[in-house]
């Protein structure tokens, strides 16, 4: 089952937005998971304690993270799943349209199981 952490690039307010327009979608930020201890962590820092929580990460970074599980897959090291946004596909204040789109998300996949998987987020059609 899905269930989203968004990263430090990704404003708050997306998953206060997306919690209130679906109430069954599990969606965090970064500052208020755990308290913020992951808050400057490394991209596999936090990868792996998504990992271990079951968490689907939504990240802006498509430098790092890619390499990092791309490194992952060749050594057979599991991940909870990602879920890249672009500023192509929405800029990173557009809280109304990012949370929308993770709630088409979670009405068509939100069921299944995000282990190892990785989705390309964009705008409703």
């Amino acid at each position: 089952m899905l269930k989203i952490l968004t990263d430090e690039q990704i404003d708050p307010d997306i998953a206060v937005a997306a919690k209130k327009r679906c109430r069954d979608l599990s969606i965090l930020s970064l500052f208020d998971w755990m308290d913020g201890h992951f808050v400057g962590a490394s991209d596999e820092e936090v990868l792996r304690e998504t990992s271990r929580q079951g968490l689907t990460l939504l990240s802006y970074d498509l430098k790092t993270i890619p390499t990092l599980l791309r490194a992952w897959g060749e050594r057979g090291v599991d991940h909870a799943g990602v879920i890249f946004v672009d500023s192509k596909s929405f800029a990173q204040n557009d809280i109304s349209g990012i949370s929308k789109a993770l709630v088409d998300l979670w009405d068509v996949q939100g069921k299944l199981n995000w282990k190892n998987r990785c989705f390309f987020l964009t705008p409703r059609r």
